[in-house]
C-alpha cells in the first residue's frame, strides 16, 4: 500500500508539472484537434473551382456535351480559346487545365476509328492537378461511353464486373486520414511526454530530490508511465468523439471502448520507450533528435501510410517488433471494420508482450542512470 501511494502521489506530481508547462499543453491541444483535422482534409478529394480552357475544333454535339460536363463546383465554366491562347494561358497561370478536341472527333468515334483528346495540366498547382486530371478523365470516359451506347449498337459483354467498396463506399480520404492521424498522435505524444518528463527532472534538479526520498526507480517509472498514458488516453478519447466523429463526421464502426483498451496497451509500450529515450538523451534537443530518428520509421513502416503487404518481406518481419505495427492493425480492424476481441486478440497479446519488454529495458536503464 505505501508503494501504491508513492506511485499515485508521484503521478499527480507529474500531472501538475505538465499543467505548468504551457508549451506541452498547447502541443497536446493542437495535436488532438487542429492537426487531426488538417491531416484528414489536407489532400482534396476532388478539384475545386479549377480553371479550364477548351479548344473546340470539332464543334460537334459530342464535343459540346464534353464541355458542358465540366461543371461547378469542381470546375469554373470552361472558357473557349484558340490554339494560340492555350500555351500562353498555361504559361501565365490563367488556366490549370486546357483541352484540345481535334477536328472530326465525333465522326471518328462513330466510325470506329481512334480519336484522342489532348489534356494539358499545370502541375505547379499540385493539389488541383493531382485530383483534377483523373477527374476530367473519368468525366470524358463516362460521357463518350454513354454517347456511343446511344448512337451505335455495342456488343453486350457476357460478364459484367460489379465492384462493391466495403467500409468506405465513397472512398473518402478524410475517413482514413482522421483515424490514422489519431493513431500517430497517440504514439508521438506518449513518447514525447514521458521522455520530456524525465529530462525535465534532470534539468530542473528535482531528480536529486527523488533520490533522497524513500521511493524506488520502479515507483518513479510507474508514476511517469501511468500519468502520461492517462493524459494521452483521455485526449485521444475526446479527439475521437469530438473531432473525428463530431467535427469531421467520420463514422466509427466498432467499439470505442475496445479501441481504448488497445490504446492503453500501446501506451504501456510507447511510454516505456519514452522513458528509455529519456535515459539515453541528456537534454531536450537530444531527446527531440532521438525521437525523430525513431518516430518517422515507426509511422512509415508500420502500415499506417502504406499497406505492410507492399513492403519487402524483411521489413515486415522487423517491424513486428514495433508496437505501432500491432496497434495500427488493431485500430483499423476495430474502427474501420467493427472487429471484436475474437479478431484482435493476437494484437492485444503482442502489445502486452512488447510493452513488457520495453518496460524491463527502460527500468534497467533508469536504475543505472539514477545510480
Amino acid at each position: 500500500m505505501p508503494s501504491l501511494g508513492n506511485i499515485l502521489q508521484l503521478g499527480i506530481k507529474e500531472l501538475r508539472s505538465l499543467a505548468g508547462d504551457p508549451a506541452m499543453v498547447l502541443l497536446i491541444l493542437y495535436a488532438f484537434s487542429l492537426d487531426i483535422h488538417t491531416s484528414a482534409t489536407a489532400v482534396p478529394e476532388s478539384p475545386n473551382r479549377a480553371t479550364v480552357g477548351v479548344v473546340n475544333e470539332d464543334a460537334s454535339a459530342l464535343s459540346w456535351r464534353l464541355i458542358d460536363a465540366l461543371q461547378m463546383p469542381y470546375f469554373l465554366p470552361p472558357e473557349s480559346i484558340t490554339r494560340e491562347q492555350m500555351d500562353t494561358g498555361m504559361d501565365s497561370g490563367r488556366f490549370t487545365f486546357t483541352l484540345d478536341i481535334p477536328p472530326d472527333f465525333q465522326r471518328d468515334l462513330l466510325g470506329g476509328r481512334g480519336a484522342e483528346i489532348q489534356l494539358n495540366v499545370d502541375a505547379t498547382q499540385v493539389s488541383q492537378a493531382f485530383t483534377g486530371a483523373g477527374h476530367i478523365q473519368q468525366i470524358m470516359n463516362a460521357e463518350v461511353a454513354e454517347f456511343l451506347a446511344r448512337h451505335r449498337a455495342e456488343p453486350v459483354m457476357p460478364v459484367e464486373a460489379v465492384i462493391r467498396t466495403a467500409y468506405n463506399p465513397n472512398l473518402d480520404r478524410a475517413w482514413f486520414g482522421a483515424i490514422n492521424s489519431v493513431i500517430d498522435q497517440i504514439t508521438m505524444l506518449s513518447i514525447i511526454l514521458t521522455g520530456a518528463a524525465l529530462i525535465r527532472e534532470r534539468e530542473h534538479g528535482t531528480i536529486e530530490h527523488l533520490l533522497v526520498m524513500p521511493v524506488t526507480p520502479l515507483e518513479i517509472m510507474l508514476a511517469k508511465v501511468w500519468s502520461m498514458a492517462a493524459v494521452v488516453l483521455v485526449a485521444s478519447a475526446l479527439a475521437l468523439r469530438l473531432v473525428v466523429q463530431g467535427w469531421l463526421e467520420v463514422p466509427v464502426r466498432g467499439s470505442v471502448e475496445l479501441f481504448l483498451l488497445g490504446a492503453a496497451l500501446h501506451l504501456f509500450a510507447t511510454t516505456s520507450m519514452g522513458i528509455l529515450f529519456g535515459t539515453l538523451a541528456r537534454s531536450m534537443p537530444q531527446l527531440g533528435l532521438l525521437i525523430i530518428l525513431v518516430l518517422i520509421p515507426l509511422q512509415i513502416l508500420s502500415g499506417g501510410m502504406t499497406p505492410r503487404e507492399s513492403m519487402p518481406e524483411l521489413v515486415q518481419q522487423i517491424m513486428l517488433a514495433a508496437p505501432t505495427t500491432h496497434f495500427i492493425q488493431l485500430a483499423q480492424a476495430v474502427l474501420f471494420r467493427g472487429a471484436g476481441v475474437a479478431v484482435i486478440w493476437p494484437q492485444l497479446l503482442a502489445l502486452a508482450a512488447i510493452g513488457a519488454g520495453f518496460f524491463v529495458i527502460a527500468l534497467s536503464r533508469l536504475r543505472r542512470s539514477l545510480q
